[in-house]
């Protein structure tokens, strides 16, 4: 009895020990240490990417309050592998990406911070090509103009 229960603690710390490295293995570090988008987007595509009608970026044209900037993400592309966000004018300007499995619904819905009014693109990589949609995005700030 005293074994069985021995074996089940050394599995567990086991599994506990390797979790931050599994969690932490796939962040694209080049990306949110990048100062330009251009520079967030090919370090983790490797490559620019293609405007695309087929991706829809749901945000406000005004955002009130830079710190929580709602932001909807959606596609109709077939075999999406990502969804990325990314603030043009953001001192860090790679904003969250999302891996998508192939039975997935390709939709992604966060809220943001937004230092200033900028571009926002929203990337998807779909069948090895990178696809994008912008939008410009007015922030104000304290609701009352900026």
């Amino acid at each position: 009895m005293h074994r069985r229960l021995l074996l089940k603690g050394i599995v567990a710390l086991g599994a506990m020990a390797a979790w931050p490295r599994l969690l932490w293995a796939s962040r694209p570090d080049a990306a949110f240490i990048a100062d330009n988008a251009e520079d967030a987007i090919m370090a983790v595509f490797g490559q620019m990417p293609v405007a695309s009608e087929q991706i829809k970026l749901k945000i406000p044209d005004i955002a009130e309050n830079g710190a929580v900037v709602p932001v909807t993400v959606s596609t109709d592309l077939a075999d999406v592998e990502s969804i990325s966000i990314v603030v043009v004018n953001n001192p860090t300007p790679f904003v969250a990406s999302f891996d998508m499995g192939p039975r997935m619904v390709p939709i992604v819905s966060v809220r943001i911070k937004m230092g200033q009014s900028s571009q926002v693109l929203a990337l998807v990589k779909a069948g090895g090509t990178l696809y994008s949609t912008s939008r410009d995005v007015k922030v104000t700030i304290g609701g009352c103009g900026g």
